[in-house]
């Protein structure tokens, strides 16, 4: 591709292969002068707090920023968006937020009413009313169902609440008849808030993971015991069944009350990538003997095996991400037979399965565009495997995932599957099909698999919320310090001009293997592509967006993420910057238009493109973040983080580890970025600390154009409702649009 030289930076010069940037300039730990801001809530740290909104709010929140806002919101509180369902018995349940229900409203309704255009919903819990009834800002994350005897409806849930957004919950039981919790005076389970988990055992037990009434908590702040609990007992009270270590992660109890099946199962989860599982048999806690990389799943009679690192089985060697199969009770015994499902390629990934009544659904990325495969158990190819065909629905650059609609259904559709398909300029689709035996090929129109036929229709479609067909969406490949080739998405008007002049905004992750894959967004469309540049040197332009897929990600599997982990965490920055270049190089952008944004562990990126890339980058959106890594395991649930960062508190492992740490890497003489740092005083994951600390050593530092902006509700994700996310939003967008498509 051509490359323009009007009004580019010059790219710097290349970087050593060899280790991370400026290992040498750390050494010496700075004092830590901003250790007071860590008492998230002390009244003195609160005051600096609004002091900075009060700032950060008179720069941004002028004209233009109310426009953005308004119209992120109209996206976000659109009634028109896909309500998407989970089934349960013969009714489909949703949880809806829009301008009438900031909180939301769980309710439920019949297929029939779903297919039309305008529903009749059951209102089950009004979250607004509840909150203004009882003062408290409650917020809903989600409902667990007590299965019903055979033949009876679903009635009984256990309701998650937070107070606040974070991730410590209330669960209290709800009674979807009555439309009421089941008061605790009358035996309703009402567990306290705390971080943990909750599943029925039976009618009138749970089995409960929380931290509340003085039960103990790991080292990162989760539950380090499961109990259980019976009507009417408190937690303190309830008898214990399962105990970890205090410095694993956390410890949880589930039954699986799966018809024929019912069993109870306990994992020990050491850390992100290491776990061990047992099983309860005569009322003892037997082992599933697999090493505690590979991660295990459970399906009625199969035992499913996805390994983190080349697992070696019975002589025979299985690559990571890899899935196998074996029957579970034959496992127990002592068998090592398994039956391989899926093995990745350079190219091919497994990102999540799940099963039907009668088959398994495989989501796949192959070079992060998305295909489906559909597995037969009953059928086995030349290999021995389950015979398998590809689900032809997945058009190029597009994210489409299968998954089963219920699998227990008994009225003939527990081989219906749902399909959501989505990509930057393609509003999210809502498919329904149906897997049956039989010989064919696939089409959109009716969907059929050599092996297995599909017949499926359109249920839903999200509405368009920009001019889609203005824009083009192209996959380009950056190559790393290191040679590795690395994708990223680019999402730009059709009539692009490659003069180095375009706003540009490059997101990423690159941590904890997630994926980032493509996916329809009102919010960017309106925020970005179509805002337009005024300025005298350039024609009216709009944004271009992109995503990078960079190591420390999912998106070629356990390897792709492994790569980065601890002392190779350069290797993400390094793709990052990669992909920096490449942008600047072929003429999409300059280092003045170009804006990096990201959030939690990609604060902690794109706190590393701030301080070892300042060369790249005119603007740098900084959210929730990492920042401190230093201390990051001593705050909120930073210590659960250790497997995939490396522990400061160990010397050796504090000598990687300072090479990306933000807050340790910033120097004086140093033409930094202008900078947005925002957070949430609720975040109970990251928590607010970081962020607060980073922006007052730069704004001491006398950096310029350093803002900071903390939430007082709203979590981890910071924000609690669509009002709170559309100001979210649109402050990130508004500063980078401010500080990248000015006349400068």
């Amino acid at each position: 591709m051509t490359t323009t030289e009007a009004d580019q930076t010059p790219l710097p010069e290349d970087r050593p292969t060899t280790g991370p940037r400026h290992a040498a300039d750390v050494a010496a730990e700075p004092t830590d002068e901003n250790v007071w801001l860590e008492d998230i809530h002390g009244e003195e740290q609160l005051a600096w707090v609004r002091e900075q909104n009060a700032r950060t709010e008179d720069l941004l929140e002028d004209a233009d920023y109310a426009a953005v806002e308004a119209g992120i919101l109209e996206v976000l509180d659109s009634t028109d968006r896909i309500a998407m369902v989970n089934k349960r018995g013969d009714f489909y349940y949703n949880f809806w937020k829009d301008r009438e229900h900031p909180k939301g409203l769980w309710r439920r309704t019949t297929w029939e009413s779903y297919l039309l255009s305008e529903p009749v919903w059951d209102v089950l819990l009004d979250v607004d009313a509840l909150a203004e009834a009882e003062g408290v800002e409650w917020v809903f994350h989600g409902a667990g169902f007590l299965r019903p005897a055979p033949g009876a409806e679903y009635r009984l849930a256990m309701v998650s609440l937070s107070p606040d957004g974070g991730d410590a919950n209330r669960y209290r039981e709800f009674d979807v008849e009555t439309r009421t919790f089941v008061d605790p005076a009358a035996g309703g389970f009402d567990v306290p808030t705390a971080k943990g988990n909750v599943s029925w055992l039976d009618a009138d037990t749970l089995l409960v993971s929380s931290t509340a009434d003085g039960l103990p908590a790991t080292s990162s702040s989760y539950a380090r015991t499961a109990v259980k609990l019976r009507r009417g007992q408190s937690l303190a009270s309830a008898e214990q069944v399962f105990e970890i270590p205090e410095d694993h992660m956390l410890a949880m109890v589930a039954h699986d009350a799966t018809p024929g099946y019912e069993r109870t199962f306990a994992v020990d989860y050491i850390d992100f990538y290491n776990r061990s599982t047992w099983l309860l048999r005569d009322d003892s806690w037997v082992a599933i003997e697999v090493p505690t990389d590979v991660n295990i799943s459970a399906h009625r009679e199969w035992l499913m095996f996805r390994p983190q690192k080349d697992w070696s089985l019975a002589d025979v060697a299985y690559p990571a991400g890899s899935l196998l199969a074996a029957d579970l009770d034959a496992w127990l015994a002592g068998s090592r037979e398994v039956v391989v499902l899926f093995t990745p390629d350079e190219h091919t990934s497994l990102q999540s399965w799940s099963w039907t009544r009668d088959y398994l659904l495989l989501n796949l990325l192959h070079d992060v565009s998305s295909e489906i495969r559909v597995l037969d158990p009953s059928h086995l190819d030349s290999a021995g495997s389950w015979a398998s065909s590809t689900l032809d629905a997945c058009p190029p650059l597009h994210d489409v995932n299968a998954y089963a609609v219920d699998d227990e259904d008994e009225s003939g559709a527990g081989n219906d599957y749902w399909l959501v398909a989505t990509g930057f300029t393609t509003p999210t689709t809502l498919t329904r099909g149906t897997l049956t035996s039989g010989e064919a090929v696939y089409s959109l129109d009716s969907g059929r698999t050599g092996g297995v036929n599909s017949q499926h229709e359109e249920v839903k479609r999200s509405p368009s919320f920009f001019n889609e067909a203005g824009y083009e969406v192209q996959q380009h490949f950056a190559v790393s310090a290191d040679g590795t080739r690395v994708p990223y998405f680019q999402v730009a008007s059709q009539d692009l001009v490659l003069d180095g002049q375009n706003p540009t905004q490059l997101s990423g992750y690159g941590g904890f293997e997630v994926s980032r894959t493509p996916a329809y967004s009102g919010t960017v469309g309106r925020a970005w592509l179509e805002r337009r540049t005024t300025g005298p040197d350039s024609h009216a332009r709009g944004g271009v967006y992109v995503v990078a897929n960079i190591r420390g990600g999912g998106e070629y599997g356990p390897s792709w993420h492994r790569a980065a982990l601890q002392e190779n965490r350069h290797r993400a920055y390094e793709d990052f910057a990669a992909v920096a270049r490449d942008l600047i190089s072929r003429g999409v952008t300059s280092r003045k238009r170009l804006g990096c944004v990201g959030g939690s562990n990609g604060g902690l990126l794109v706190g590393n493109m701030l301080t070892q890339y300042p060369e790249l980058f005119g603007a740098v959106s900084c959210g929730v973040p990492l920042l401190d890594m230093r201390r990051y395991s001593k705050l909120s649930a930073g210590y659960s983080w250790i497997a995939e960062y490396g522990d400061p508190d160990v010397p050796a492992q504090w000598e990687f580890i300072r090479t990306f740490s933000p807050y340790h890497l910033l120097h004086d003489g140093v033409e930094y970025p202008e900078t947005f740092i925002w957070t949430a005083t609720s975040d109970d994951r990251v928590g607010p600390v970081q962020a607060r600390k980073m922006a007052a050593r730069m704004q001491a530092m006398g950096i310029r154009n350093v803002w900071f902006h903390e939430a007082l509700e709203g979590g981890h994700a910071g924000a609690s409702d669509n009002r709170q996310a559309a100001a979210l939003q649109a402050r990130s967008n508004h500063f980078l649009w401010r500080a990248l498509a000015g006349s400068n």
